[in-house]
Order: C-alpha cells, then structure tokens, then sequence
C-alpha cells in the first residue's frame, strides 16, 4: 500500500510570504526595511510593527492578485515529485481564507496535479466569513481525515499536531521555524522518513 504525504501549499510548495513581502508590501510602504530573514514569526504582523488585520488584508489582497495566482513553485519541490512523486500518494492541506481557496487549488493542480490527487483546507477566520466552521486548525482536519503517513508544512504547530496523531513530519525550513539545514535536506528526509518502515 503506497503511503501518503500530506503537503501545506504556501511557503512550502511556493514562496508565498517572500513574493508577498517583495511584490506587495514593501512596493506599498517604501518605508519597510524588514527583510525577509528577518521575518521571525508567522504571521508577522509584530515584526513588520502593524494589527493582524492589516497583514491580513494586505496578504489577501496578493493572494488573489495576478502574481499571487502565478507564483513559480518551488524549484526543489518540483524537482523532488518529478524524481519520487509517484511513489507515494499526495494530499494537499492549506489553511486560507475562503476569498483565496479557489486560487490555491488552481494554482496547486496546474503546478502539481500530476501528482497530488487530493486538496483539503481550512478556512482561515476573517470578519466577512460566516461558513461553518469544521475545523479549528490542521490538526482537526488531519483528525477527521484519518489517512497519511507524513505532513510536510512550514508551522511548528501544525508539526507539533500531526505528531499527536501519530504522524511523521516534515518541518520546511523559513525564517519563522528555526529549522535547520535547506529546502532539499526537508525533501530528502521525507524520502528517508517513509522508507525506514
């Protein structure tokens, strides 16, 4: 039976908050000299001095822009499905707002859907949204799915979640996770992480 990697969409598969910071944020406050090392803490509205909210329009906005639905993939991650991809079976989780959903499964099946077979998310609170809500976070959605073997994401606490459940994990290095080594040392653990059992 093929095992399963349950992959997060942003800052893993692409580089969304880097591209958000480049091409929306600092164009609009030419004022910022936080750089994207720099970015400590996800999400990063305290290190960029500005309300949760703020961020929050202001990553929406990007997400559903024409760069932010064009994002180039992550070049290593490509490179890693194309050599073991079909070894295993795929999932996608992201956690967006629903205003942004479409774009990301767009975006997701046009760049990985030779592989990825499967999309799951969980709507990320905003003001505007009244759906019900199901989950709370990844953990709930990884709780009510009941499949996968590993969980590739950018979060320590989605890490820390999918551990309870009893899953492996991935943790993809960025600025606001202290992981160590690169993007490809992540990808090769998986490998390693799935063929010791």
């Amino acid at each position: 039976m093929s095992r399963t990697i349950i992959w997060d969409i942003d800052d893993v598969l692409n580089n969304l908050t880097q591209a958000w910071l480049k091409h929306e944020w600092c164009p609009e406050h030419p004022d910022c000299t936080v750089q994207f090392s720099e970015i400590r803490a996800n999400p990063p509205h305290e290190v960029l001095g500005i309300t949760l909210h703020e961020y929050q329009v202001s990553l929406d906005r990007f997400r559903t822009s024409e760069v932010g639905r064009n994002l180039t993939p992550v070049p290593e991650t490509v490179a890693w499905f194309e050599q073991h991809g079909a070894q295993y079976r795929h999932i996608a989780l992201t956690a967006r707002p629903f205003v942004a959903v479409p774009s990301a499964a767009e975006w997701l099946f046009q760049h990985f859907g030779q592989w990825i077979r499967g999309f799951g998310f969980v709507p990320s609170p905003r003001a505007n949204d009244h759906a019900p809500a199901y989950d709370r976070d990844k953990g709930d959605w990884l709780r009510w799915v009941g499949v996968g073997d590993v969980l590739v994401d950018d979060s320590p606490a989605n890490q820390k979640a999918a551990i309870e459940l009893g899953l492996k994990t991935v943790l993809v290095p960025q600025p606001w996770n202290q992981a160590n080594g690169t993007i490809s040392d992540a990808l090769t653990d998986i490998s390693r992480q799935l063929d010791t059992n």
